[in-house]
């Protein structure tokens, strides 16, 4: 049984139709990385995975459980769709720490909030995170006095600490300087060893060939092409896959 199963996903903003019909599953552990030109619906689909916005058509289905019916499920009932938020953890492209928290602090408040633990327990884990993620020299430290890439880093122990079962990143690298972008993806490929199900929104081509078990092209807001990264990057069918593999490539 998928993890993860979208089916038929469609949003608009007014007159713009920006997911027209989306369509896909994933397996736990998979890597699905999500590529594509800006204004395709990339980052769209993922706010509406993590009920930041919400789908006026479509379901969306975790472990075999619809947790999302557009047109169906009542958007308004905060206790359930916060309930239906913890299946998916999200990593933001701008970090979004809280500047008035340390790195340890910043990293166990939502749990403490929802009491998903003693508070032992709770700094047991997080500490445990933060070094995962490389940063335990760096517990006392607030986000104005870490790197980008250390920030993320944060973001990433913060996003682990709710236990998730999808782990879904907007443009991870985006903000960062190239020099900086290497550790963060390092952290990304390390989850993946250790059997998360994970949605990367990338614009690092070869790192979602390197590390993904299944690519999706986005192209006008809808799947343009699908498969693994091999079918994707080596021999795309589409034109519009083609043709952005290509301006990809010029870039490098």
């Amino acid at each position: 049984m998928a993890i993860l199963e979208v089916k038929n996903l469609k949003k608009s903003f007014g007159k713009t139709t920006v997911l027209k019909g989306i369509n896909f599953s994933l397996e736990k552990g998979e890597v699905l990385a999500i590529i594509g030109s800006s204004g395709g619906g990339k980052t769209t689909l993922l706010r509406c995975l993590n009920f930041l916005e919400f789908a006026h058509e479509g379901t969306i289905t975790v472990g075999g459980q619809t947790i999302y019916e557009g047109g169906v499920t009542d958007i308004h009932n905060e206790v359930e769709i916060r309930e239906n938020r913890l299946h998916f953890g999200l990593v933001f492209q701008s970090f979004n720490l809280f500047p008035q928290y340390n790195v340890l602090e910043n990293v166990r408040l939502a749990p403490t909030l929802l009491k998903k633990g003693t508070p032992d327990q709770l700094e047991k884990r997080a500490l445990q995170l933060i070094e995962r993620v490389g940063l335990s020299d760096k517990l006392e430290s607030y986000p104005c006095q870490l790197s980008g890439g250390q920030q993320q880093r944060v973001a990433i122990a913060r996003a682990l600490m709710m236990e998730p079962d999808i782990l879904c990143f907007d443009e991870p690298t985006s903000a960062l300087d190239p020099e900086l972008t290497g550790e963060v993806l390092k952290v990304i490929k390390g989850l993946k060893d250790s059997d998360s199900t994970m949605i990367v929104v990338t614009h690092e081509m070869e790192f979602a060939k390197g590390v993904a078990d299944k690519v999706i092209f986005m192209a006008d807001g809808q799947i343009e092409e699908m498969g693994t990264p091999e079918e994707v990057f080596d021999h795309p069918k589409s034109e519009k896959t083609k043709a952005f593999l290509q301006k990809s490539q010029e870039k490098i």
